[in-house]
């Protein structure tokens, strides 16, 4: 049967007679806490990889450069800088986006897994009249 909406209703048969539970209540809004935690952790993680790109095209300009002075941003402000001066800092903040990309995509991953055991508790005990699943 179809609800209104375009989603599906359940047949009778496929409905979990199970109660909820405190447990099982705890167990869903773990699932959904760490479902947003999920999205922020990927918005973060996608714009910083947008800065680590801007960053590298700095570097490659700084590459082609002619070794003349050039103008480094920091903040709202630039400074006079030489190249060699302007693509350590370059580097070192590569370095420092790129530790917090990867802390980022291990909690990422951490998340994940949590998610899956939460899933097979809930799936257990709810089968098909509960939804975990990203629409």
């Amino acid at each position: 049967m179809s609800a209104s909406g375009g989603g599906q209703m359940l047949e009778r048969e496929e409905e979990s007679e199970n109660e909820v539970r405190r447990e099982d209540q705890e167990n869903i809004n773990k699932f959904g806490r760490l479902n947003a935690r999920l999205y922020e952790v990927r918005g973060e993680r996608d714009a910083i990889k947008k800065k680590l790109e801007r960053i590298d095209d700095a570097s490659t300009e700084l590459m082609m450069g002619s070794g003349d002075k050039v103008m480094l941003m920091l903040g709202d402000a630039f400074f006079e800088s030489s190249e060699d001066d302007a693509t350590e800092f370059c580097e070192a903040e590569v370095e420092k986006y790129q530790a917090v990309v990867d802390k980022l995509e291990e909690e990422e991953s951490e998340i994940l897994e949590e998610q899956e055991k939460l899933k097979k508790i809930l799936y257990t005990r709810f089968g098909k009249s509960i939804n975990l699943e990203d629409s």
